[in-house]
């Protein structure tokens, strides 16, 4: 009887041990588990952390943005469409200078962008006559967005003083919209964002440009007259982000123009009327006007000899279409205008042979 008793409690004790044991196994097991998570949290935290401080090179020297913004202003040129078209709307941006119908300093591809973001009041700087330093203070940057503009130095040094700049690479004016998304992605902490979107454009233009087989190969310049002094035209050089684009169409400028240009980073060239037969190479020639600004020149003695003009290969945009603003392409101007650019282009093309 006692050893029966004995060989119960221990049965019994032993049963216990094992759920003690279990018990704590489970516990270890448990406390393991919560350990590793934490630490793949703090190791995925630290990954997503490993960016900054990140350094943005440009023309003024070097910007340093110590963590993700979240607070981005953009200002000048094209530059808000950017975030816009990776689905983040600027506390502030500048309002558009040309091409605009209305009063709202919005092109369309940007007001359409803003509509389907939910935006319906955006913070738009009205600084077409300069910077609104004040207005930009007041939007509480994390970072201010300009690698298309024409900021100056000085103009730098006070932006400074507000949030990091991201200014352009090289020289004013001359950031093609490739380098455009990748410089202002990049200080969106968006870098990998950024290289999809322009992957996405690249294809969308090699597929729109292959309707057009007539375009590939021409020789372009685009050149601007003006009705009021026909003695001198102003003409856009390849680093120009208009006459980039048109290399990116399949177009190509005539050795008789590039070997003009002195000043490397010079977007334009001042060209004599006397001196027009540097373009007389061009088969196309792309500008800002009309079919009345067409005659006008097609009149003149000396520019109605160039061929191009003489048969009217010329792709003159109107001030009263989206297409005027979007000769300085951004991403979300590219997608809105290309159909009706490479129209324009093949029907200057078309006139070659006739």
């Amino acid at each position: 009887m006692i050893a029966k008793r004995n060989f119960t409690f221990i049965t019994v004790l032993f049963a216990v041990l094992m759920l003690i044991v279990a018990g704590c196994s489970n516990q270890q097991s448990s406390s393991t588990s919560t350990s590793d998570e934490s630490n793949h949290k703090e190791t995925t935290s630290q990954e997503e952390d490993s960016e900054y401080p990140m350094t943005i090179k440009h023309a003024f020297g070097e910007t340093v943005v110590e963590k993700k913004p979240k607070r981005v202003v953009t200002i000048q040129w094209g530059n808000q469409d950017i975030p816009l078209t990776l689905g983040v709307v600027p506390v502030g941006f500048s309002a558009a200078n040309f091409g605009v119908q209305d009063d709202s300093g919005l092109l369309p591809w940007t007001a359409e962008k803003l509509k389907e973001l939910g935006e319906e009041n955006p913070n738009v700087f009205q600084d077409t006559d300069g910077l609104d330093f004040e207005a930009i203070s007041d939007a509480k940057p994390d970072v201010i967005l300009a690698a298309y503009s024409g900021i100056t130095q000085e103009d730098y040094d006070t932006l400074s003083q507000i949030a990091p700049v991201v200014a352009y690479p090289e020289a004013a004016w001359t950031t093609t919209w490739r380098k455009q998304v990748e410089m202002n992605a990049l200080g969106m902490g968006m870098e990998k964002e950024g290289k999809k979107l322009i992957k996405d454009i690249e294809e969308m233009i090699k597929e729109k440009v292959s309707h057009y087989p007539q375009i590939k190969g021409k020789k372009v310049v685009w050149v601007n007259f003006s009705a009021k002094d026909l003695s001198k035209l102003h003409i856009y050089t390849p680093i120009d982000s208009r006459a980039a684009f048109l290399y990116e169409l399949g177009l190509v400028y005539p050795r008789s123009v590039t070997e003009l240009i002195k000043d490397p980073n010079n977007f334009y060239l001042e060209l004599s009327a006397e001196n027009v037969e540097a373009l007389y190479d061009a088969d196309i020639i792309v500008g800002y006007g009309d079919d009345n600004l067409l005659k006008t020149i097609q009149k003149d003695p000396l520019l109605g000899k160039i061929p191009a003009v003489e048969r009217g290969s010329i792709a003159f945009i109107e001030s009263d279409t989206p297409l005027v603003a979007a000769g300085t392409p951004t991403p979300l101007s590219i997608r809105y205008t290309i159909d009706d650019y490479l129209e324009l282009l093949a029907g200057a093309a078309d006139k070659i042979n006739e």
